[in-house]
């Protein structure tokens, strides 16, 4: 499984941005999909998670601000993300889990949330 990520940019905080990752290859095999995300100096953290039949979890911290979703026509996993924070500055990974557990990385994108 190949994974594009692209989306992310520079906001102001209270912004918002719209994350994609695109999926190809053995798209079948995708058990999970989710996004991580990595700040300066912090271990990479998951942010949100889709699983195939249907449930999402979050991370505490973006709770009620960001909303991860699946569009198979597009073969992509989307992270909305709003009321954003500097602290959500972050490099943002998307990442895939085949049914065999094998994980998959995407190269990341840079959020970055400044005035």
């Amino acid at each position: 499984v190949q994974l594009q990520a692209s989306g992310g940019g520079l906001v102001q905080p209270g912004g918002s941005l719209r994350l994609s990752c695109a999926a190809s290859g053995n798209i079948f095999s995708i058990n999970v999909m989710g996004w991580y995300r990595q700040a300066p100096g912090k271990q990479r953290e998951l942010v949100a998670r889709w699983t195939r039949d249907g449930s999402t979890i979050y991370a505490d911290s973006v709770k009620a601000r960001f909303t991860i979703s699946r569009d198979y026509a597009k073969n992509t996993v989307d992270l909305q993300m709003n009321s954003l924070k500097p602290e959500d500055t972050a490099v943002y990974y998307c990442n895939t889990r085949r049914i065999s557990g094998v994980e998959d990385w995407g190269e990341g994108t840079l959020v970055t949330v400044s005035s």
